[in-house]
């Protein structure tokens, strides 16, 4: 039996390969704007998701010498927990990756990074909402890591536009989206209900694709291969990875982890692209991992 420690490492590091996943998306969601609509982009990318997790589950069944079945368990409350988590999850995470990657088209990559890891602030709001404790230390690594946001993603001078307030308003689903997986992680199958939320995610978008987009086998051909990553690694992989690691993280922690897909979007564009870091981008690197180091220490006991 892993103690709490040991169990919050793993999950900890769960999330850090999320978000350095996730960091690299930004790259392949931009460049996926250029060609198609963000219907289009998400319901396709979903629906990749959702068939790559497929033989995954059958996998891990096997490996726990289970008999393969669509809902994993035959109690009734787990299964109505697991689809119910899997369509609220679903839904609030069509809204938040599409109005990502409708704004991404009308502003800077630095800048939607920035605007989108806001959900560290916006998840312990939630949380008092909702009566979670948010200790002073997770708040002082809130900030910490907001300022650390601020000095790596606005490099240009700071302005508000149309696709920054899209950007904003995606931030606030992505939170709700990290407190309702912290609500139903713990009580199901975490790769079946990420397969569940892709499924609707891609059924959702369909048919706003043929209402309010016309895309092309040309267009789609020069976005294949950011739907692919974006589909396999970042739906079917590194969604799924947040799930199982917030199972043993606190809902603040795990907002602060993920936050660091915008460092590794900036370290992905120096080490991979020739893209110049500069001491501003530097520091607020540094600020980030300090404040998931300070998130990570105990509270004091009185």
């Amino acid at each position: 039996m892993l103690s709490m420690q040991q169990n919050q490492l793993k999950g900890s590091l769960m999330l850090f390969f999320c978000a350095l996943i996730w960091g690299l998306a930004f790259v392949a969601q931009s460049v996926g704007a250029d060609h198609v609509g963000p219907f289009t982009f998400n319901g396709i990318r979903s629906l990749i998701g959702a068939a790559f997790l497929i033989p995954c589950v059958a996998f891990f069944d096997h490996l726990a010498g289970k008999p393969l079945s669509i809902w994993g368990t035959d109690n009734k409350t787990e299964r109505q927990d697991l689809i119910t988590g899997g369509i609220i999850c679903g839904i609030v995470l069509t809204v938040a990756s599409t109005l990502q990657q409708l704004g991404i088209g009308y502003t800077t990559v630095g800048k939607a990074g920035f605007i989108t890891t806001l959900y560290i602030v916006i998840v312990p709001l939630l949380g008092l909402i909702v009566h979670k404790t948010v200790t002073r230390l997770q708040w002082i690594s809130v900030f910490i890591a907001a300022v650390g946001m601020y000095f790596i993603c606005i490099t240009e001078s700071f302005s508000v536009n149309y696709g920054d307030m899209i950007i904003l308003a995606c931030a606030c689903f992505f939170a709700l989206h990290i407190i309702t997986i912290e609500r139903f992680s713990v009580m199901v199958d975490g790769v079946r209900m990420s397969l569940l939320q892709f499924a609707v995610c891609g059924i959702l978008s369909l048919p706003a694709i043929f209402i309010y987009e016309t895309p092309t086998w040309a267009a789609l051909d020069q976005a294949w291969l950011p739907i692919l990553y974006a589909g396999i690694m970042s739906c079917g992989i590194a969604y799924t990875l947040q799930i199982l690691g917030q199972k043993y993280v606190n809902v603040v922690l795990a907002s602060i982890i993920l936050s660091l897909e915008s460092v590794f979007s900036v370290l992905a564009g120096w080490l991979l692209l020739g893209q110049q870091l500069a001491l501003r981008e530097i520091f607020g690197c540094a600020l980030v991992f300090a404040a998931i180091l300070l998130a990570q220490l105990p509270p004091k006991r009185r």
